[in-house]
């Protein structure tokens, strides 16, 4: 049974990190008709476009994509209530409303958070990575826009050694600490 809660939890983590891809990629106003704005896209379109369209148009209007966004929460929604379908399934023990709210907003809320900081941490490794091997790589540049972010308060406390910027390092060891809280 722990195969099935790890491809539900695999299969959701890729949903939500798309829309919240795709979320920070809009709000970075970086061009989606390039990878991984189109893949992101392809992936969460079918839920963020009726998102957008039943938004208000204040909300719809604003810098902050809360299309994608309100997809991400629903995405980790509808894996908490499967995970705990599943978990119920396993358990005969009947659980009380407040009880099951309670765990489903706590596997939303820690899917949300987990893939938030995973998917930080894959983009600051790409990213890492990328400044090494091939730097004149045409995706460094949107890599660079989506990490600057993240990247520039640490730069600005963390001097170069050696010329070698090991910002990306600290930021990834401060994530995966996040991790690590998380459980």
């Amino acid at each position: 049974m722990r195969i099935v809660f790890f491809l539900l939890e695999t299969f959701f983590f890729f949903l939500v990190a798309a829309a919240l891809l795709r979320a920070w990629m809009n709000h970075l106003r970086i061009n989606m008709s390039g990878q991984p704005g189109r893949f992101a896209i392809a992936v969460t379109d079918w839920l963020v476009a009726p998102l957008r369209r039943v938004l208000p148009r204040s909300l719809a209007q604003s810098r902050i994509d809360w299309g994608s966004l309100g997809a991400a929460v629903l995405l980790s929604l509808a894996f908490g209530v499967l995970w705990w379908l599943l978990a119920a399934s396993l358990s005969a023990a009947p659980g009380s409303a407040a009880g099951v709210v309670t765990i489903v907003f706590t596997m939303a809320v820690r899917l949300l958070v987990r893939t938030l900081l995973q998917g930080l941490m894959i983009l600051l490794i790409g990213y890492a990575i990328l400044s090494w091997v091939q730097p004149q790589s045409p995706v460094m540049g949107t890599l660079d826009r989506l990490c600057a972010p993240i990247l520039r308060p640490v730069r600005r406390v963390v001097p170069l050694i050696g010329g070698v910027d090991l910002s990306v390092l600290v930021v990834i060891i401060l994530l995966q600490v996040g991790l690590m809280l998380l459980g």
